[in-house]
């Protein structure tokens, strides 16, 4: 056994004893759980043996190649996986000097972390350590931009400058005024002074829209750091001084993929790395890695020119003197791009979509019609060319700001004036390059390819989802291009696992049907030799605190209006014996409006419904009337099926309305679906059922949230008894009972 070993063995042990003690520290309210026990340690084993930092040299002068592993845990509801993976991975870094590294997939969860689970661990452990919350610059207010909205100071250079910026969303400003938008930036800044609020977007009594924080938010292209005279009183770089002297920090998916290479978290080779609601990683990485371009709102290119052109010749910056035909060309050629789409897809694109999104013309295989390649590589090249001449004035403005320090607030605000438009121009630039990326068709994925849906090793080029959309915002029809990768296992496996040394992937769902495969390919980790993979199975008893039953309908699920129907009917009957808590989860808005009008009076009294109430607000209110002895039912959509903990009471019963398939016109799905259809695969079986059986756990997951929980779940689709795909998603559920009641009434056991 070499010495290396023996190190690994030794860090493994201390890491466990670290996480022993925290159980025994908890005594009374810690149990210990053979689940939890199993999963510590197996994060110990994979964070102990990782070469961290800088390879090391080898007796010939080269590098030795670092030591890699990654585990994929698969942790079943009740299992305790936060201290599972916090204990021992902090036990390790403190050891080794490092850090941790844990992401989440939402806010709320990194908020539970910061604020209720890691205190808790830090009173516990034997060594101190100091953690710190992570969050995107756009979360806080720039508050030299507030202070100009708000009308508190004058800080424009140019008359026209102080006016506001064209909004992103072309309806906002019908649906707020000009004095409501200076009362809401004024409210802010009271807040601020006042020390009733820390600049910190989450942190406000409502979360504001979109097209309200965005003129405000913070953002790195119109920042100019140590050099903005509220520097020292800005709220994004308060918070990042915590980050210093922390050695654990929680982050999300996004923040984690935006910022590679950075340099805004720990490095990736030298720190430990946790991967919490691992199961959205993959969805995060292809939203991260996607462009779109707006094509018929175009002002703001006018806008940006002339703040470049007059701030450019004040700094003497010669590179400015193109920038009025840069930007009017960009303005023609995004015109052209417009009325050639019009041209070809017209009848669809001038719909503007509806309620269920906008309207939308996908280009099969991600070919382009050759007519769009002239004007596209056009609007590369231009836009290339101006964000040149933007980022010179950007570097001017920045030296002007360190040697004349008097001017730092007049020049600053300058700087984000320009800086808060210029993100719409990289845009065009990004969409531009992926709209010419070639489609690959050189290769076909091989049976007997272990990442069956992705490219080879050294494949140049990989598929993208192409299209455009329309929509009606406000009193205009806005047309927009898109493109987004399609695999998502090449997207991590190109930009994220080459950085990473060690790392923890969790989730309750990651196994689909039974199996690793499908997250395994998802999140590019499928042929990586350094990776193990784990299940945890949950400490609940299914077979006794609860039981699925598969109600048999009339109607097809596939005929939508007749099986709405009927599904109403049978919910009504179904929730009149509700005595607490219930929650339903519906798979679309029109199958949920048709069951809340068959809700009789008296069961109306008892249900709310999510489209009707604020999330906090409508929980609030379930969570009073059940704790009153009342009945209480929940109607919710999609969101609803994962996250919501209910326990106890809050949820004795779970209705599922229907298997929860994806939106079958989504375009990334669709191209993907394209894409393996060529390869002579088929997609329903690799990505439509898998992806169904994750999601359908995580709803059957919504009924048992503790050792002591007795709760039934009913789901209306007879396809889960009737064809074999659905037995296939039975296999991936919690192990209730299997009860299947006929159209009688009559219920039957499943074996």
């Amino acid at each position: 056994m070499s010495a290396d070993t023996d190190a690994s063995d030794a860090l493994a042990r201390d890491a466990l004893a670290a996480f022993d003690a925290v159980l025994a520290a908890g005594a009374g309210e810690l149990r210990p759980r053979p689940g939890q026990r199993r999963m510590a340690e197996a994060v110990a084993q994979t964070f102990c043996a990782v070469t961290l930092g800088k390879p090391e040299q080898t007796a010939g002068g080269g590098e030795a190649a670092p030591r890699r592993a990654i585990a994929v845990i698969q942790a079943g509801t009740g299992v305790g996986k936060s201290l599972a993976y916090s204990a021992p991975a902090i036990a390790l870094a403190l050891a080794r000097g490092t850090r941790v590294l844990i992401s989440t997939a939402t806010v709320a969860l990194q908020e539970q972390l910061v604020n209720k689970d890691l205190p808790q661990l830090a009173a516990q452990m034997p060594q101190p350590f100091r953690f710190a919350l992570a969050k995107g610059r756009g979360r806080y207010v720039c508050k030299l931009k507030l202070n100009r909205l708000s009308g508190g100071e004058e800080v424009a250079l140019f008359d026209e400058d102080a006016e506001p910026d064209e909004p992103l969303d072309a309806g906002a400003a019908s649906r707020h005024s000009a004095s409501a938008r200076l009362q809401f930036y004024a409210s802010l800044t009271q807040a601020l002074a006042s020390k009733l609020w820390d600049g910190d977007r989450d942190s406000l009594p409502t979360p504001p829209e979109a097209d309200l924080w965005a003129p405000v938010g913070a953002d790195a292209r119109s920042c100019t750091g140590r050099h903005c005279p509220l520097f020292g009183q800005c709220s994004y770089y308060e918070r990042r001084k915590e980050l210093v002297g922390a050695q654990v920090i929680v982050a999300n998916h996004d923040l984690l993929l935006s910022s590679l290479g950075a340099r805004l978290l720990p490095e990736l080779d030298h720190c430990l790395l946790v991967l919490d609601e691992a199961h959205h990683l993959p969805a995060t990485a292809l939203d991260q890695f996607s462009h779109a371009m707006d094509l018929s709102r175009t002002l703001w290119l006018e806008r940006l020119a002339t703040r470049v052109v007059r701030t450019g010749g004040l700094l003497a910056v010669s590179e400015v003197v193109d920038v009025p035909r840069l930007a009017g060309q960009i303005r023609q050629t995004l015109a052209d791009l417009a009325r050639l789409a019009m041209d070809a897809w017209g009848d669809t694109l001038r719909a503007g979509g509806d309620a269920f999104g906008p309207a939308r013309v996908r280009l099969p295989r991600g070919a382009l019609p050759e007519a769009f390649d002239e004007p596209l590589q056009l609007l590369q090249a231009t836009s290339e060319a101006l964000l040149a001449a933007v980022s010179a004035v950007a570097r001017a403005l920045k030296a002007e700001i360190r040697d004349k320090p008097d001017e730092a607030r007049r020049l600053s605000a300058l700087y984000a004036q320009i800086g808060t438009l210029a993100p719409r121009l990289d845009d065009v630039y990004a969409t531009a390059r992926a709209l010419l990326a070639p489609p690959v068709t050189a290769w076909r994925p091989s049976d007997a390819a272990p990442d069956a849906s992705d490219a080879p090793p050294g494949e140049v080029g990989l598929p993208m989802a192409k299209w455009f959309s329309s929509s009606v915002e406000g009193d205009f029809v806005v047309l927009r291009a898109h493109a987004s990768p399609i695999l998502s296992g090449a997207t991590l496996r190109t930009h994220l696992w080459p950085q990473v040394r060690g790392a923890v992937l969790t989730s309750a769902t990651l196994t689909s049907c039974g199996q690793f495969d499908f997250f395994l390919r998802e999140s590019g980790l499928a042929a990586d030799p350094d990776v193990r993979a784990l299940e945890v199975e949950s400490p609940f008893d299914y077979a006794t605190q609860g039981r699925f039953t598969i109600v048999e309908t009339r109607a097809d699920p596939k005929d939508a209006a007749a099986f709405n129907a009927e599904l109403a009917e049978r919910l009504v009957a179904d929730l009149a014996a509700v005595e607490r808590g219930a929650l339903v989860l519906f798979t679309s808005r029109e199958q949920m409006r048709v069951a809340v009008q068959a809700l009789p009076a008296d069961l109306r009294a008892r249900v709310w419904v999510q489209t009707e109430w604020p999330r906090s607000v409508l929980l609030a209110r379930h969570r009073e009337r059940v704790a009153a002895g009342e009945p209480s039912i929940i109607f919710g959509m999609q969101s609803f099926g994962e996250g919501l903990d209910l326990p106890g009471a809050l949820c004795e019963h779970l209705f599922i309305t229907k298997l929860p398939f994806a939106s079958p016109d989504d375009p990334v799905e669709e191209a993907r679906a394209e894409w393996l259809r060529a390869a002579g695969r088929d997609p329903f079986n690799e990505l439509v059922i898998p992806a169904t059986a994750i999601r359908l756990a995580q709803w059957a997951g919504r009924a048992i949230r503790t050792e002591t929980d007795h709760a039934y779940v009913t789901c209306y689709d007879r396809r889960l008894t009737r064809t074999g795909y659905g037995k296939r998603l039975l296999r991936g559920l919690p192990g209730f009972p299997l009860v299947r009641r006929d159209v009688e009434g009559r219920e039957t056991a499943l074996g």
